[in-house]
């Protein structure tokens, strides 16, 4: 399961106002190869369903991710902190063993 905290809930759906996305638009999020810890987060809007993709639902929010992504992916929480010091969107993955120091990636 992925969960979406009520932060970045309210986030999503004011930029899915903002850019005008019908309700067939979803989040995707992805781990890819890269940054200094080894694994990068990437998160971004879609309307496209794939081959194994992965759908959960919470907090009123769907969001999508592939089969391989999952397996880092599991029971992480994507939050959202604004503010002057705030940094945007972020995810908190119980499955990272370290992370480096601006929290773009991870290692498990």
């Amino acid at each position: 399961m992925l969960f979406v905290a009520d932060t970045a809930k309210e986030r999503i759906m004011e930029i899915m106002r903002d850019q005008a996305l019908d309700d067939s638009y979803f989040v995707r999020v992805s781990v890819t190869s890269g940054g200094c810890s080894g694994l990068s987060y990437t998160m971004d809007f879609d309307n496209e369903s794939k081959p194994n993709d992965q759908v959960f639902e919470d907090n009123g929010v769907k969001v999508v991710t592939d089969l391989r992504s999952f397996l880092y992916l599991c029971n992480t929480t994507l939050e959202f902190s604004g503010g002057l010091n705030g940094k945007g969107f972020s995810f908190n993955n119980p499955n990272a063993s370290r992370t480096c120091g601006c929290g773009e990636s991870f290692a498990v």
